[in-house]
């Protein structure tokens, strides 16, 4: 990636001085709607991140991720073929800056919180094998990779490793995010 050049001169350059972080993109995680389903379903929808920055290398966040998909289910006298279920969570958490330069950043985060499975979209769920509607504990812990465009704005490609409690035990289950950061305010 080259240094951009205006008529007056080259580009700013990126210092990450930043004090808040705004991050907005898609969503793709894979999960089970049901303890004794068969397969796991895939997942797609939208996240949203802030970030204020309390030094140059940490910051709490809150983060709202919504994904939805269909699912395979048991068969039934009700309904066959791919019922519809959503996951809608708001997390709160903190992220660590590690390495960075002028291109690049790569991130560290860990993010708790609470998710709503709605699972009766299509059919009563029990009849399916699916869940029934509720509200879990859910966290998302991995890192991110951002690519810097300009000063304040960077693409960013995140994956995680998603830990949910819907059933009797915690599962763990792989998504991952990718969209824009909007570096705005100073420290």
């Amino acid at each position: 990636m080259m240094a951009q050049k205006s008529k007056i001169g080259p580009a700013a350059p990126v210092t990450y001085d930043n004090k808040w972080e705004i991050f907005g993109g898609l969503n793709f995680q894979n999960f089970q709607a049901g303890q004794n389903l068969p397969k796991r379903m895939n997942l797609g929808g939208g996240n949203v991140l802030g970030t204020y920055w309390i030094t140059p290398r940490l910051g709490p966040g809150i983060e709202w991720r919504g994904v939805w998909g269909t699912t395979p289910v048991k068969p039934n006298i009700v309904f066959n073929g791919r019922a519809l279920a959503s996951l809608n969570g708001v997390l709160a958490g903190a992220q660590y800056r590690g390495p960075k330069n002028q291109y690049a950043a790569l991130n560290y985060h860990a993010y708790f919180g609470a998710s709503y499975g709605k699972f009766d979209y299509t059919a009563d769920p029990t009849v399916m094998g699916m869940y029934t509607n509720r509200m879990k504990p859910i966290a998302a812990i991995g890192g991110s990779v951002d690519l810097n465009y300009r000063k304040n704005i960077a693409i960013r490609l995140s994956p995680d490793l998603i830990l949910e409690h819907f059933g009797t035990e915690t599962r763990e289950f792989i998504g991952v995010s990718g969209g824009v950061v909007w570096r705005i305010g100073k420290r």
